[in-house]
């Protein structure tokens, strides 16, 4: 299967190269500020799915760079699922927990009302709605806490502050599942097979690491993994105040995906494991 992957050095991406020879679209060839040239890459590539793995992911900064945000996180998934539309082609775009506001102590299913508290959240939100619209072929895949070897993410983060502290202060009444990219990556991949077989399995699904976890204890787990002597101090979030408002509930409901593409929730311990012995901390 011919898979056009839009993103390129992002987490995901990176990890969607090492499970097949796909075509991955960099900026330079593919804009995500332009929706136009991005329908008119899926036309050129005329591939037999596409994969969204990018998007404007600088949660505090969208606060400021709502217009830039909404381009890449609305338009240009618009611009893409309209052009897989066309082609009768499977789209799959990965979006996030940020749509919903973090209320409660369940976790959220796909069908449940969406009310995103940041500027982050209304962009993906956006986006998620324009595919639906688009007529086409989609599966539509929220996730959260994204970690992997590559790129800025919460497990690099910690490893590098470990370096020179023997306490952090980290927010404990935040609580998701950590879901390694890796993982993300081949759900998304079994996504775009499986719909270009059936469309009836179309739809909005979620997909985290199990167990579900507060940051605090994602940070005690990955110094405890590392070999790392660090003393975690937890914080509520009203002590870590940041430019865009964080949802204290990312716990997401995975039951549908399993039930129709037969895709389990991994744990994100092992795949903090093998980020681990990737980055060669020891």
């Amino acid at each position: 299967m011919s898979v056009l992957v839009f993103g390129k050095t992002g987490q995901v991406a990176r990890e969607l190269q090492a499970l097949g020879d796909f075509t991955c679209l960099s900026r330079d060839e593919a804009d995500l500020t332009d929706p136009v040239s991005c329908a008119e890459a899926i036309r050129k590539h005329s591939p037999s799915g596409v994969i969204n793995a990018a998007a404007y992911t600088a949660v505090d900064r969208a606060e400021d760079e709502t217009t830039v945000a909404a381009r890449v996180n609305g338009e240009a998934p618009a611009a893409m699922a309209k052009a897989c539309a066309e082609l009768d082609i499977p789209f799959v775009h990965i979006s996030t927990d940020y749509v919903f506001d973090g209320s409660g102590e369940k976790a959220w299913r796909p069908d449940q009302p969406t009310n995103p508290k940041n500027a982050y959240g209304l962009t993906k939100l956006i986006g998620e709605e324009a595919v639906r619209e688009a007529g086409g072929r989609y599966a539509i895949l929220r996730t959260s806490w994204v970690f992997s070897s590559h790129g800025s993410n919460f497990v690099k983060s910690m490893l590098r502050l470990s370096e020179d502290r023997e306490q952090l202060n980290i927010v404990a009444d935040q609580v998701g599942g950590p879901t390694p990219a890796s993982d993300i990556a081949q759900a998304c991949l079994n996504l775009v097979e499986q719909l270009a077989n059936d469309a009836s399995k179309e739809g909005t699904y979620h997909f985290s690491g199990a167990p579900d976890v507060s940051w605090q204890e994602f940070a005690e787990t990955i110094f405890a993994q590392a070999g790392r002597d660090v003393t975690v101090k937890g914080i509520p979030t009203s002590e870590y105040p940041t430019p865009a408002t964080r949802p204290l509930n990312s716990r997401l409901d995975c039951r549908s995906l399993e039930q129709t593409f037969g895709i389990a929730r991994p744990d994100w311990r092992r795949g903090l494991e093998q980020v681990l012995n990737e980055l060669e901390i020891w």
